[in-house]
C-alpha cells in the first residue's frame, strides 16, 4: 500500500459585503425576506444590477406582500456603508429602477401541488445541485474558503464597529487564501491576498499592519509561519470601488457562495430565489446531508449530487462521492438517501425540514455575504442527524 502523502497547494477567494456583486445579492435577498415575512407562499426570482449610482431590480415576483422595493434597496446600500455623498455610489444618490413582473404561469403550473405532474409540489426547474463537507475545519468546510470568508468578514466587522480606528477602510474588499496540503489535510498557509478599498489618505502600512493583525486572530497558530507570502493591495491603490468601480450582478459569485472551488457547483445561483427553486433549497439540503455524514464519521470528505426535473417532486438521482474516505460503500449511502426515510429531497419536504419559508433566527440576506455554508446560524448547518446515520450504517 502506498503511504506517501502528496503535497499540493489549493486556493479559494472570498469577497466582502461591499463587493458590487454582493451588493446585488444582498438587495435581492432582502427583497425575498420582505416578501416571505408578509406572505410565506411568495414566489420570488429577483435579480439586481448595480453600477455608478444606479440600481436596477428585475425579475419575477408573485406575492400578496406589500413591499417598498426602492426603500429596501437603499437600506441595504446604507447598511453596507455606501453613504458618502459624491463617492460614485451611495444610498441616497443612486437612482433605483424597478422592473418586476409576475412569475410565468407555465413555471407555476409545475411547482404548485394542485397542478404538478406528481400531484405534489414539484421542482421549480431541472438541474443538479451539489452539497459538500469535509473535516478540515470545525465548520466542516474546506480550509481555503473558510478562512477566506473569515478574513474579509473580520475586516468588515472592524470597519463597522471601530470606525475611529479603521475609518480608512471602505466597503469593497476581496481576499484569497492558499493552503499547503499533505494528502488531503491542510498543514500550512502559503499565500494570503487582500485587496481592500480605502480612503485617499490611507497609508499602505496601515492596511498591512491590520491584515497581519487579523490573520493572527483568525488562523490557527500552527498554520502561520514567517514563510507566508502576503499580497496586500498589490496594485498599490484601491480608492474607487464597489458598483462605481465595477458593475455588479446578482448570482455572479457562485463559487464564493459555496465551497471555493473545492466542491463542485451545479451552476444555479442562490440569492433572490424563494425556496421553491431547488437550485437553492436542494443545494442547502445536500449540504445538510453531507455535513451530517461527515459529522457521523462515515467519511472524511463527502460530496452529494442531486438531480431534478421541473414539475417532478422526487429527485431523479442521488450520487455520493466520499473520495475513498468513506467507511461505507458510496452507492449504499446513495441508495439509502434515495429511499427518503431520514432525508427527504422532495421540494416541499426540504422546505419543511429546513423551515425555509419561515426564517426565525436567520434571514436570507445573511446568506448573501460570506458564504451560504459554514455558519451555524443557518438550519442546514445542523448535525442533528449524525447519530441516526451512525446507527444506520453501524
Amino acid at each position: 500500500m502506498n503511504t506517501v502523502k502528496t503535497r499540493h497547494v489549493l486556493t479559494s477567494e472570498s469577497v466582502s459585503e461591499g463587493h458590487p456583486d454582493k451588493v446585488c445579492d444582498q438587495i435581492s435577498d432582502a427583497i425575498l425576506d420582505a416578501c416571505l415575512a408578509q406572505d410565506p407562499e411568495s414566489r420570488v426570482a429577483c435579480e439586481t444590477l448595480a453600477t455608478t449610482n444606479l440600481v436596477v431590480i428585475s425579475g419575477e415576483v408573485t406575492s400578496q406582500a406589500n413591499v417598498h422595493w426602492e426603500a429596501i434597496a437603499r437600506q441595504v446600500i446604507r447598511d453596507i456603508g455606501y453613504t458618502e455623498p459624491g463617492a460614485g455610489f451611495s444610498a441616497d444618490e443612486a437612482k433605483v429602477f424597478i422592473c418586476l413582473h409576475r412569475q410565468s404561469p407555465d413555471i407555476s403550473r409545475g411547482v404548485t401541488a394542485e397542478t404538478s405532474l406528481s400531484a405534489e409540489q414539484g421542482a421549480g426547474d431541472q438541474g443538479m445541485m451539489f452539497g459538500y463537507a469535509c473535516n478540515e475545519t470545525p465548520a466542516l468546510m474546506p480550509a481555503t474558503i473558510y478562512y477566506s470568508h473569515k478574513l474579509v468578514e473580520r475586516l468588515a466587522w472592524l470597519r463597522h464597529n471601530q470606525p475611529e480606528r479603521y475609518g480608512f477602510l471602505r466597503p469593497d474588499a476581496k481576499s484569497q487564501v492558499s493552503f499547503l496540503y499533505e494528502g488531503h489535510k491542510p498543514v500550512a498557509v502559503k499565500n494570503i491576498v487582500v485587496s481592500h478599498q480605502h480612503t485617499e489618505d490611507m497609508k499602505p502600512q496601515q492596511l498591512e499592519e491590520l491584515v497581519h493583525q487579523v490573520c493572527r486572530e483568525i488562523f490557527p497558530a500552527d498554520m502561520l509561519s514567517d514563510d507566508i507570502a502576503y499580497y496586500i493591495n498589490p496594485t498599490g491603490r484601491f480608492v474607487i470601488g464597489g458598483p462605481d468601480g465595477d458593475t455588479g450582478l446578482t448570482g455572479r459569485k457562485v463559487i464564493v457562495d459555496t465551497y471555493g472551488g473545492i466542491g463542485r457547483h451545479g451552476g444555479g445561483a442562490f440569492s433572490g430565489k424563494d425556496p421553491s427553486k431547488v437550485d437553492r433549497s436542494a443545494a442547502y439540503m445536500a449540504r445538510y446531508v453531507a455535513k451530517n455524514l461527515v459529522s457521523a464519521n462515515l467519511a472524511e470528505r463527502c460530496e452529494l449530487q442531486v438531480a431534478y426535473a421541473i414539475g417532478i417532486a422526487k429527485p431523479l438521482s442521488i450520487f455520493v462521492n466520499t473520495f475513498g474516505t468513506g467507511k461505507v460503500d458510496d452507492q449504499e449511502m446513495a441508495d439509502f438517501l434515495m429511499q427518503g426515510t431520514l432525508f427527504d429531497f422532495r421540494p416541499a419536504q426540504i422546505i419543511h425540514t429546513l423551515n425555509l419559508k419561515h426564517p426565525d433566527t436567520w434571514c436570507y440576506r445573511q446568506t448573501a455575504a460570506y458564504g451560504h455554508f459554514g455558519r451555524d446560524c443557518f438550519p442546514w448547518e445542523r448535525t442533528d442527524k449524525a447519530a441516526e446515520l451512525a446507527r444506520e450504517f453501524a
